[in-house]
């Protein structure tokens, strides 16, 4: 079994208010992506990564992130406009001989090795895998006018986060199909559901968030502290 891991970094830092890319803000003197990538290289089953950046950025990435940083089994390639682009063209780039593709978030810079580990074993028996957490809160379904329809039960929902890992042939088949109908993708999972494959469900971290907002970022540094 061999494992290659796409990491789509291309997003900015809109909903952060910074004039820098998500991926390079800093967090403790590193870029967020630099965390990120460490703890991937880390990981005895990945055999290498493609981290999808813009392409304006590869040399810049190339230096300053995968050389910079030692992170090794590492290499970008140029991503696109949108996230379902930038991790087409990463599949694409993918070798040969890779049986699984394991999809992170690039900005979600607490992953573990028991989470990769345990996220494999699914994909490995079920064909894909998401790594998800129970939701919290009470949730209200809400039709267009603000006015709550219904109270669903919290029980059968659950927060997806990544890493989402799938059968080589099932991702390459669902970006195939359903990638050209430019759908609104949230995530990857959502594609392979569109041709009938059921994720299993693999039980995350809520310490394992991602940054996008300036309270994401607050609760990264505490979350650095203790895992430090």
């Amino acid at each position: 079994m061999k494992v290659a891991a796409i990491v789509p970094a291309a997003g900015k830092g809109r909903r952060l208010k910074s004039k820098i890319d998500k991926p390079y803000i800093r967090l403790y003197g590193k870029p967020i992506i630099a965390h990120t990538l460490s703890r991937l290289s880390a990981n005895k089953h990945i055999s290498e990564i493609i981290i999808a950046v813009k392409k304006e950025k590869l040399a810049h990435f190339r230096r300053d992130i995968i050389n910079r940083f030692k992170i090794k089994k590492a290499r970008a390639v140029a991503g696109g406009r949108e996230r379902i682009d930038s991790v087409y063209s990463a599949l694409k780039e993918v070798s040969k001989e890779i049986d699984y593709i394991l999809i992170h978030d690039g900005i979600r810079p607490f992953i573990t090795h028991s989470l990769i580990d345990a996220s494999l074993k699914a994909a490995i028996s079920n064909g894909a895998s998401v790594i998800a957490v129970p939701v919290k809160p009470t949730l209200k379904y809400v039709g267009r006018n603000r006015y709550i329809q219904y109270t669903p039960d919290r029980r059968d929902y659950w927060e997806a986060q990544t890493p989402q890992v799938f059968r080589r042939d099932l991702i390459e088949k669902a970006y195939r199909k359903i990638g050209r109908k430019r759908v609104n993708m949230t995530d990857d999972s959502m594609l392979v559901e569109y041709i009938g494959v059921k994720p299993k469900i693999v039980l995350g971290s809520y310490g394992n968030i991602k940054i996008t907002t300036k309270e994401d970022l607050e609760l990264a540094k505490i979350l650095y502290q203790e895992v430090l």
